[in-house]
């Protein structure tokens, strides 16, 4: 066990201090107990490191909220053990954090298994709407729903204390620490960059996976160039737990036969140019004058283009869907206001720092209660549910309207908001 930083990760070491190091990386919302069955084999080869998500099994509550973020704070703890190069397998979230380091540092990577892994986890939408249950109900929802998700229905039966196990790693988990997890879920997209893969790679996933199954697993091996698929019968999410003798020699052969060589660089030192001896001034030599350049007048810097700026920001407070239906309706008579507000409020307004987007929300529901545009006020509900208010917050926002703006102004938001909140908040059975 480690005392663990705010930049790194909580962790443990398994297996023979000399042998090479080889990383098991969780999923969202379990811990790294969901590996116990495969350690007692591969340390007899590998040291095994096992890692916590923050706020994950006991480990501090120090959110990360992209997985850029989560795989800085992993090579920040391995720089602090010493450990420079790895093999590396992780399951679903851990898979994503695989691929940000394959892409990002591939001279750490020996090589790779992603289990139960996508180059895209389902939609921006679903990852934001999940977050947005958690803040108002709490983890409870989705640790009863976690079984459902992670196993088959026939192992889910016959293994109640795994089940239950399941149930508590996720109840346990702490809530701000999930939510940003999905959001680095949420903004996780690599699609278009698996070709720059260098590691020799294992796909690895279940046949019945309804979460990343074979079709996702599929994109990941016609991707990446190195890449070999594995198809565990009988098994969903969590095939690890759910087969895990087979997961074990899966691991045990890759790790075995695909370990790639450190990189080499190709690149030798050059002497060092020879320094020529100074030529000293003759005596009594008048100075001479060193002529500068013409200054040239400096060119104002050309103002950035704000549109990709605004799109992305409309997408996270909007939501994908809402914008996708938007800009798929314009035409040429609305196609330059879509334009217009994709650069200047969303790219502009939205974009500085003066406000924080929870306090720009509250900002705005105001505006829209004062304005009534209440068709507006419930995309920007779903929105403010996004940017981390809560219902009781956006309550206390329109009963602040009920005195500036007018209680039947505010009696018409209240019914629109209501059915939003019902709506983005209760959980699928």
């Amino acid at each position: 066990m480690s005392e663990t930083p705010p930049n790194t990760l909580q962790f443990r070491f398994d297996g023979p201090a000399e042998a090479p190091v080889l990383i098991l990386a969780p999923s969202l919302g379990t811990t790294w107990h969901m590996w116990d069955r495969q350690v007692p084999e591969l340390t007899k080869q590998w040291r095994v490191l096992r890692f916590d998500l923050p706020g994950h099994g006991g480990a501090p509550a120090h959110p990360a909220g992209s997985v850029a973020e989560l795989a800085t704070r992993l090579l920040a703890t391995l720089d602090s053990l010493g450990v420079q190069r790895f093999g590396y397998a992780g399951c679903a979230l851990g898979g994503a954090v695989g691929v940000e380091l394959a892409l990002r540092h591939p001279e750490r990577l020996a090589s790779l298994a992603l289990v139960a892994a996508s180059p895209r986890f389902g939609t921006a939408d679903e990852f934001r709407q999940r977050g947005v249950i958690v803040r108002t109900n709490g983890l409870d929802p989705v640790a009863r729903t976690s079984p459902d998700r992670w196993f088959t229905s026939g192992f889910a039966a016959a293994q109640p204390a795994i089940t239950e196990w399941a149930v508590q790693m996720v109840r346990t988990t702490d809530p701000g620490c999930y939510i940003a997890a999905c959001e680095a879920l949420a903004a996780f997209d690599v699609r278009s960059e698996l070709g720059r893969v260098g590691a020799p790679t294992l796909v690895l996933v279940g046949s019945d996976d309804q979460v990343t199954g074979p079709a996702e697993a599929r994109t990941l091996v016609a991707g990446i160039p190195d890449a070999r698929l594995a198809v565990v019968p009988g098994a969903s999410h969590l095939v690890p737990v759910e087969q895990p003798a087979a997961v074990t020699d899966l691991l045990v052969h890759h790790f075995s036969s695909a370990w790639q060589q450190p990189y080499e660089t190709g690149q030798t030192a050059l002497p060092a140019a020879p320094v020529s001896p100074a030529i000293a001034a003759p005596p009594h030599a008048a100075p001479v004058a060193e002529i500068a350049p013409a200054a040239v007048p400096a060119q104002p810097a050309a103002r950035p283009d704000r549109y990709e700026t605004g799109l992305k920001i409309r997408r996270e407070v909007l939501g994908d869907a809402h914008v996708d239906r938007a800009l798929a309706q314009a035409d040429g008579f609305s196609g330059e206001f879509q334009d217009l507000i994709t650069r200047y409020a969303w790219g502009e307004v939205w974009d500085r720092p003066g406000l924080d987007r929870r306090t720009r929300s509250c900002v705005t529901l105001t505006a829209l209660v004062a304005g009534g545009h209440l068709e507006e006020l419930a995309l920007h509900t779903r929105a403010a549910l996004r940017n981390g208010l809560t219902p009781d917050e956006i309550k206390e926002v329109l009963l602040q309207t009920a005195v500036y703006c007018g209680v039947p102004a505010a009696n018409s938001a209240f019914r629109v908001a209501r059915q939003v909140i019902q709506e983005e908040t209760t959980p699928a059975e």
